[in-house]
């Protein structure tokens, strides 16, 4: 195929929600409409019908991923309105086999999707030699979170493969375009199209990209700094969604209002407002770092004022939380610096020197280790267990595009319980 294949890939629970994204990502130029897995187990072969029938000139890619039963199950797409099936390129080769020979009989084609096999070079030689038609260099969007990359999928195969091959997995415009460039003949973009607000747009500049291929170079980011840029544009909600409704501190205030820090904890167990280790803890902490203060549970006295912010501030302190309570607001509110506490008193505690810096402690009844990521805004504070803070980030940005297009559906008159069908989904006893 000379001219790259842009193919969306609606994976999405609701039917009517995905045929309304299909229409606006065809006229932002997607060629074939992938009814994704989410979508087929949710409606079954209905969803096949309806988009077949509502898009007579597209092709209809059902993303079965069979791994067994291969004639039955490429039968049913088939006569569904598929004109292409996907299977497992790891189900056995006698399920491979019945696919195809099931294709042939009903004029369908059918893709491999490589996710999960260990040897992808050999795989794909295997494949192309059982008969299928289409290669996916695919990588979760599980694998994905914790940062492999389809590209680097996709660079093993070149070459290798004598039949067309797709990649999906988080693509954007600009991978799409090195996708061509490293040799894809079909380009598969699910949430970087479905989940945006103007599908139509999304998908016109992954279009105009594909048709433009060129291999960009990559600037190289450390963890933290992915972490560090993904954490500063997603909410603390958004974050809390991505650890499955978990992190969150509970009985906390933003003291300055819609401010936001970020950063890595420096924890300081104190008592009854002893402000010495919190004091001293600043020195300790680096640029972008949050203070995370334990103070014994007291909000009578506060081991935090406003000289220990300011403080704070200059040497570059992301923010500040406690467990307990924090003094000369007036002037902290002034400073319009990130402090998060559960009380306001103005009693100060004695610098007696009790506690200690960088522990594991108790915080508002989440653990908190030195290092731990700390995302806190007007919604709360949120701590990420700092193995888990690439993965979290990545799928609070995902959080965060699905509520995008969900925002934009509601904006066009919708309801939220509309859009998200409450009703077919509440749970059944």
């Amino acid at each position: 195929m000379a001219t790259p294949t842009l193919q969306v890939a609606l994976d999405l629970l609701e039917l009517d929600r995905a045929v309304e994204i299909a229409d606006e990502a065809v006229r932002g130029g997607a060629d074939w409409i992938e009814v994704g897995t989410p979508l087929i187990k949710s409606e079954g072969m209905r969803a096949v019908r309806v988009l077949r029938e509502r898009f007579p000139g597209h092709e209809i890619v059902a993303d079965m991923k069979i791994a067994d039963t291969g004639a039955v199950e490429v039968e049913m797409a088939a006569k569904s309105g598929a004109g292409i099936v996907c299977i497992l390129a790891d189900a056995d080769d006698t399920v491979i086999a019945e696919a195809v020979r099931s294709g042939r009989k009903y004029g369908v084609r059918i893709m491999a999707d490589l996710i999960n096999v260990l040897d992808p070079v050999s795989r794909s030689r295997e494949l192309a030699g059982l008969g299928v038609d289409y290669i996916n260099a695919h990588v979760g969007i599980d694998q994905q979170m914790i940062g492999r990359s389809s590209l680097d999928l996709l660079g093993r195969l070149a070459g290798e493969a004598s039949v067309p091959i797709a990649v999906a997995g988080g693509l954007d415009a600009e991978t799409a375009s090195a996708a061509v460039a490293a040799g894809a003949s079909i380009v598969i973009v699910g949430g970087n199209i479905i989940k945006a607000a103007d599908v139509t747009g999304a998908a016109g500049r992954v279009r105009e990209a594909i048709d433009r291929p060129e291999v960009l170079p990559r600037e190289e980011e450390s963890p933290d700094a992915v972490i560090r840029r993904l954490f500063d544009v997603v909410s603390a909600p958004n974050v809390t969604d991505a650890m499955h409704r978990q992190g969150a501190m509970a009985g906390l205030v933003s003291i300055c209002g819609r401010v936001k820090a970020v950063g890595r904890a420096v924890t300081v167990r104190t008592l009854a407002g002893d402000w010495a280790k919190p004091v001293e803890a600043i020195d300790v902490a680096g640029p972008g770092d949050v203070l995370v203060i334990s103070n014994d549970g007291r909000t009578d006295v506060a081991p935090w004022g406003e000289l220990a912010t300011h403080s704070a501030k200059n040497r570059g302190v992301a923010g500040i939380v406690i467990d307990g309570a924090v003094r000369d607001v007036d002037d902290i509110r002034e400073m319009r610096f990130p402090v998060f506490s559960r009380a306001t008193a103005p009693n100060a505690g004695d610098p007696k020197g009790l506690g200690e810096i960088n522990a594991e402690i108790v915080c508002c009844g989440q653990t908190v280790r030195p290092g731990d990521w700390i995302i806190a805004d007007e919604s709360g504070v949120v701590v990420v267990p700092r193995e888990r803070a690439y993965e979290v980030a990545r799928r609070a940005m995902e959080v965060k595009k699905t509520e995008e297009r969900i925002r934009e559906e509601i904006r066009r008159g919708k309801t939220l319980s509309e859009v998200s069908e409450l009703l077919k989904w509440e749970k059944r006893h």
